[in-house]
């Protein structure tokens, strides 16, 4: 079946009619949204695993709470960003771009004033054209400037501001601080702000800007999300494949269930390798192995670095993994060594310092000999790579 015909989206933001599960937590970020709306400010922070749809829920909520509770939604990617200034000129240049054809455009267009310009072939584009000065002058108006934009789109109840991709900004002493003091301007405040920020990251960047503003710990909402139950990554597959028109047997949709762990990066992934390796849309056991197999080799190209990739060709590092894959994601020296043969134990030692050097294994604070893989993504890879699918010739 062609790739252009595939119902799964991976690497991309998940359209909102694919989105499944998180009910408890669109419950949550809709509720910060609603209190938004009456001029109580929210800052939450949206983690879990890599993978997991950190991105895709934030998204989905903004898609939700603008349809529900007329708020402007603004979801800034910042990737590449390590700045304050970065950060406020891209937030205001994405604000601008998302409000093309909605009905507040004109108002955050002249509220931007001479500062927006016409790019591109035929002035097609807008952007946002902040002299040096000017976004230091907004560094330290940004809450006067949001409570002055929200009164000119006064028909809509708040602002929903989704910072995502913030690594670059995590290790920011200036941004922590900056934040910090936004929060303190409005809880300080006797004027409404009718603003909510989420923050999308993993939960290392967090705490990388709570070390640098200790105070933020008790600011954050903290939305952190789990895996998908089994149950959510069924409904997943049924509900993909079905809107493909495609038929895959409950058995083989269960088996699919056990590869995917529960993140939909890999759900995406694993679903469209199946779809391209497929030769009708009545699905049959042989092309979903294949699948899988083709899926292993992208998340690997995608997700892992290159010398992880590198190391594993080694024979012995193979045998090593092909048995600790098969262990819980923590495991210590000594339950390893238990399961490994003569010739592996004696190159273990070496492998151990390898891989944590090259990030595939990390130790385990406070355990003696103790370790597990950085997130859920690295383990699911390696079982994809060194354990045979369910009812395949392998």
């Amino acid at each position: 079946m062609t790739p252009e015909s595939s119902p799964f989206f991976p690497g991309r933001t998940v359209p909102v009619e694919s989105f499944v599960g998180r009910t408890r937590e669109i419950e949550r970020l809709r509720s910060m949204v609603r209190g938004a709306s009456t001029g109580r400010f929210w800052i939450g922070f949206v983690t879990g695993e890599r993978g997991i749809g950190k991105s895709s829920l934030a998204g989905f909520v903004r898609w939700l709470t603008e349809q529900e509770q007329r708020a402007v939604g603004c979801h800034v990617s910042l990737g590449g960003v390590s700045d304050l200034g970065g950060m406020l000129n891209t937030t205001f240049d994405r604000l601008l771009k998302d409000s093309i054809e909605r009905t507040w455009h004109g108002q955050v267009r002249d509220f931007l004033g001479d500062h927006v310009r016409k790019v591109g072939l035929f002035g097609a584009t807008l952007e946002l054209n902040l002299r040096s000065e000017e976004v230091a002058t907004l560094e330290r108006t940004f809450v006067h400037s949001v409570r002055q934009l929200l009164n000119r789109i006064a028909e809509h109840r708040s602002l929903f501001l989704i910072l995502d991709d913030i690594n670059g900004l995590a290790d920011s002493s200036r941004f922590a601080n900056w934040l910090k003091s936004v929060v303190d301007e409005i809880t300080l405040s006797q004027d409404r702000t009718r603003l909510c920020i989420l923050m999308v990251g993993l939960e290392e960047r967090r705490r990388q800007l709570i070390e640098h503003q200790p105070s933020l710990a008790r600011v954050f909402e903290l939305i952190d999300i789990a895996p998908w139950s089994d149950e959510e990554v069924y409904e997943f597959y049924d509900k993909s494949f079905s809107s493909g028109e495609a038929t895959v047997s409950e058995d083989d949709l269960r088996l699919m269930v056990l590869w995917t762990g529960g993140l939909p990066v890999l759900a995406h992934e694993i679903g469209d390798a199946i779809w391209r390796t497929a030769q009708t849309t009545t699905i049959r056991r042989q092309e979903i192995a294949a699948g899988i197999q083709l899926a292993a080799q992208v998340i690997g190209g995608k997700f892992l670095e290159p010398q992880i990739i590198g190391a594993m060709r080694s024979g012995r590092y193979l045998s090593i993994l092909h048995e600790i894959t098969d262990m819980p994601m923590q495991f210590t020296r000594a339950e390893a060594l238990k399961r490994l043969s003569q010739d592996d134990k004696e190159v273990f030692d070496h492998f151990l310092r390898r891989m944590k050097k090259l990030g595939g294994l990390e130790s385990v604070p406070g355990i003696r000999g103790g370790y597990r893989f950085p997130n859920l993504l690295h383990l699911l890879y390696f079982k994809m790579v060194f354990q045979s699918w369910p009812g395949s010739s392998s």
